[in-house]
């Protein structure tokens, strides 16, 4: 491991993430806020709503956000730079093993997520004002969560990057990423489902699922929620599965 080396090229990727500051944000924050708007302040003013959702969305908005942007800041650069640019052979000759520049691809999509979370926090405190019933009162689990939410969404990345052709990019958006934003307990608990029950079942396949969880039962625990515990063990699993398999199919494709 050079550390000289990882530094730099951290620093280049945060480089060319500050200088696409505004599309990115734009990007990744304009669904998500929109929802808080609609589902925040229309249905809840209009009566439709009752005012105590906001304290359950709010956390489910917050996982989309962090998800989304982690997994669009590994897989996009990657599909561009094996497919397009090739601009990959370039960083494979660093002196460092290939396998570490999967990982400073993976811190990179995790700091992005960070920001991408703390950011809806406080633009949803704007938009559906500073009367959401949120807490800070777990903190340590809060951070569990926020930590293994991040690597989720950049392992998951990394994984989809190197999984997905140029041509099926979006076959992604619409097969993969679509189901799994609208299965992923983010705008209803998953108890919610309980009258499904063939549903609620089938989609603990998710990982969305447990983010939305865990961010809801860390930030909002008087709604109902699975154990936080739990959580933290199930995205323990899946994140260590996505990093293992992630990093195989990244050394594969690095070098044929």
């Amino acid at each position: 491991m050079n550390w000289k080396t990882f530094a730099a090229m951290l620093q280049r990727d945060a480089h060319v993430a500050r200088r696409n500051f505004i599309p990115l944000v734009l990007q990744t924050m304009l669904q998500p806020l929109l929802f808080v708007f609609v589902f925040g302040q229309v249905m809840i003013r209009g009566g439709f709503m009752p005012p105590n959702y906001r304290a359950m969305l709010l956390p489910g908005i917050m996982a989309i956000s962090m998800v989304m942007t982690g997994i669009q800041a590994v897989s996009m650069p990657l599909i561009a730079e094996f497919q397009f640019t090739r601009e990959i052979e370039d960083r494979l000759l660093a002196p460092m093993k290939i396998e570490w520049l999967a990982v400073e691809k993976m811190v990179g999509g995790m700091i992005q997520a960070l920001i991408s979370g703390l950011i809806v926090v406080v633009a949803a405190w704007l938009v559906m004002g500073a009367n959401v019933a949120i807490s800070f009162s777990h903190p340590f689990e809060f951070a569990a969560v926020l930590f293994l939410v991040a690597l989720l969404s950049s392992a998951g990345g990394l994984t989809l990057g190197c999984s997905v052709g140029q041509t099926h990019i979006g076959l992604l958006f619409s097969l993969v990423l679509a189901p799994m934003i609208m299965f992923g307990c983010a705008y209803y608990p998953w108890s919610a489902l309980a009258s499904f029950p063939i549903v609620q079942a089938a989609v603990l396949i998710n990982p969305l699922v447990y983010a939305s969880e865990g961010l809801r039962g860390t930030l909002a625990p008087q709604v109902s929620h699975m154990p936080v515990l739990v959580v933290i063990a199930v995205l323990a699993v899946i994140d260590a599965g996505l990093i293992a398999f992630g990093l195989n199919r990244f050394f594969r494709k690095a070098v044929s």
